[in-house]
């Protein structure tokens, strides 16, 4: 159902308004070395989350939740690690690729080349795209939305291959800042 809204409203978008294009939203990323932000998790049940998210590109991120659930993902080398509070047992590890991030991670982001981008649209000074893994649709979808005075991501909905959303709301947006390589080490935070 949401993702019927979302289209009507992509589709009601007036007509004067300004769309960024494939090769300006991959300049950003691209030059986008770092980035920090507190952030707003909306799961697919409704239920909602806070913490702070740290990107450091290419191919690096951690979520750091906040209290009661306090859980943390940590992506580096390759990696999607899942530490979860509540268990004693090693983190959920996975690769990188299998997640729609690592298209946002990628070293060079090339939007236009590549035959990721399943959707582009605009709705006043907001610009929408749905990327998809061109070799493994089955691993989902990422849309990511931009304001466009500055150019800026605001927030993102993942999409799973069972069609379960997960938005990640972006607050006070931060780029810039050093971030040490730790935070994103998967086997420091293991012994830890």
């Amino acid at each position: 159902m949401r993702k019927i809204i979302l289209l009507l409203l992509l589709m009601a978008a007036p007509a004067s308004a300004q769309i960024l294009s494939l090769d300006e939203l991959s300049s950003y990323l691209n030059t986008m070395s770092t980035a920090k932000s507190n952030f707003t998790q909306i799961n697919d049940d409704g239920s909602k989350s806070t913490g702070w998210v740290y990107i450091k590109r290419p191919g690096r991120i951690r979520f750091e939740y906040d209290p009661p659930y306090e859980g943390l993902v940590v992506v580096g080398g390759g990696q999607v690690a899942i530490f979860d509070p509540k268990s004693n047992s090693e983190p959920l590890r996975f690769p990188l690729i299998q997640t729609p991030l690592s298209l946002v991670l990628e070293k060079t982001v090339d939007l236009a080349r590549r035959d990721m981008v399943v959707a582009h649209k605009n709705k006043g000074e907001i610009t929408f795209i749905v990327l998809q893994h061109p070799d493994y649709p089955e691993y989902g979808s990422i849309q990511l939305m931009f304001t466009d005075n500055p150019v800026q991501l605001r927030q993102w909905i993942v999409e799973d291959n069972s069609g379960n959303q997960t938005q990640i709301v972006l607050g006070d947006w931060v780029e810039g800042q050093k971030l040490s390589n730790i935070l994103f080490n998967i086997q420091a935070e293991m012994q830890n």
